[in-house]
């Protein structure tokens, strides 16, 4: 297929939207967490940026979608440091294979990024670097190449959009393992800990940076500025609303009060569970699943608390639940018309999704256990109790977020 002008323009400001979103994710989970420990979680998604990307360039593109014969792996000699580049390629149609390259790198790097919010406040910053590059390798190139490399789950006929499986489940059921292996907080702090955002307009200001960068992670997903793309888009944004407002409507009904915290993470919850139908279902059906996502979503995260699961930003119960039931949504609301007659809803289909979904979901529970514990067996991964107290960010990075000496001197400067 020729290289089409305008899908390369569109693409490459899609790239750049979905860039964004792995800042736009460190000021959300930045202000969920404590004042002393926002460098700490903000840094560990910004080093994404710079290690995965490396990675991506150097092996890790032609193992997601490099030649493959047996459909389990691609070939790491195939495109290593982007080299035998094509203009014309099977993934990317009317854009240059190196474009395609490039935004589908943007969605390795925020998928171990999403996991940082699990394990909030206990991993240090050398244990954690090894853990996602380790994990990048044994469960996100995996699972791309299977799913959208042409891999053998993709022959089976399993649809994902934009990264259900392939993003939002294997992150989110790794995070929940990480919770399982290390200590409660309350284990190592304490029963005074306190878990209370320590600046909401940062939680905001990150809401509205994923939002925005949305549109180009599920419409630049169509791989072409079309139809698909702007269904893809319009729905994106119909579910984050619906999830917004219904979310709203369920915590005031459930505690009392509406809050903003509550409308950010509701609108999350449903641009996290429109991704993998985003192109496959009309736009009535993106209202229904945003509003259905709310109390599937908001019962997760209560099931944590009953049980005690120390999930700190609820990232199991938003992105992993939530991408789990927007890949089951497939096999209810796919529409023939939206697809171009290629599949729809049904029990074969539904029956497809659910057995990929499930299977994700635990092989990235496994492995994220595993690497979590291997880990663990040659260096401490939890910080020290005087590490904690004086605060991750001074422990670990030298830094503080707020410096209230400059702020107070800059104050009696102005009387």
């Amino acid at each position: 297929m020729a290289i089409d002008a305008g899908d390369t323009a569109f693409m490459i400001v899609s790239m750049a939207l979905v860039n964004l979103m792995t800042p736009g994710l460190a000021f959300f989970y930045g202000g969920l967490v404590r004042s002393t420990n926002v460098l700490t979680i903000m840094l560990q998604n910004y080093v994404s940026m710079g290690l995965i990307t490396v990675v991506w360039v150097a092996w890790g593109y032609s193992l997601c979608f490099g030649h493959s014969k047996n459909g389990v792996i691609g070939s790491a000699r195939s495109h290593y440091f982007l080299e035998d580049m094509d203009n014309a390629n099977d993934y990317g149609g009317s854009v240059p294979e190196l474009v395609f390259a490039g935004f589908q790198g943007m969605f390795a790097v925020i998928a171990p990024s999403l996991m940082t919010g699990a394990f909030a406040d206990r991993v240090r910053f050398v244990p954690y670097v090894i853990f996602i590059l380790v994990w990048v390798h044994l469960v996100y190139f995996p699972w791309a190449h299977w799913v959208w490399g042409n891999g053998w789950v993709a022959r089976q006929g399993v649809k994902d959009f934009a990264g259900g499986i392939v993003v939002h489940t294997t992150a989110g059921f790794s995070a929940l393992a990480t919770v399982f292996a290390l200590p409660h907080r309350k284990k190592l702090e304490g029963e005074e800990l306190d878990t209370n955002p320590h600046n909401i307009p940062f939680v905001a200001l990150g809401t509205g940076l994923l939002w925005f960068g949305w549109f180009g992670f599920n419409g630049g997903s169509a791989l072409a500025a079309n139809g698909d793309a702007a269904l893809a888009a319009m729905n994106s944004e119909i579910s984050a609303s619906a999830a917004l407002f219904c979310w709203l409507l369920l915590e005031w009904k459930m505690t009392g009060k509406p809050t903003l915290v509550g409308a950010c993470v509701g609108a999350i919850a449903g641009l996290a569970t429109i991704t993998p139908a985003a192109a496959y279902v009309k736009p009535w059906a993106a209202l229904v699943i945003g509003c259905l996502c709310v109390p599937w979503c908001y019962a997760c995260v209560e099931l944590t608390h009953k049980y005690s699961l120390d999930d700190a930003l609820d990232v199991w119960a938003v992105h992993g639940m939530g991408g789990l039931f927007g890949t089951l949504c497939i096999g209810i609301f796919a529409n023939s018309d939206m697809t171009g007659g290629a599949f729809e809803a049904g029990g074969a289909l539904f029956g497809k999704q659910l057995l990929a979904v499930v299977g994700c979901a635990v092989y990235s529970f496994v492995i994220g256990y595993v690497t979590i514990k291997a880990i663990e067996k040659v260096m401490p991964v939890v910080p020290g109790d005087d590490e904690r107290k004086a605060g991750l960010d001074i422990s670990m990075h030298g830094g503080k977020a707020y410096n209230e000496d400059s702020n107070s001197k800059r104050g009696s400067q102005n009387v």
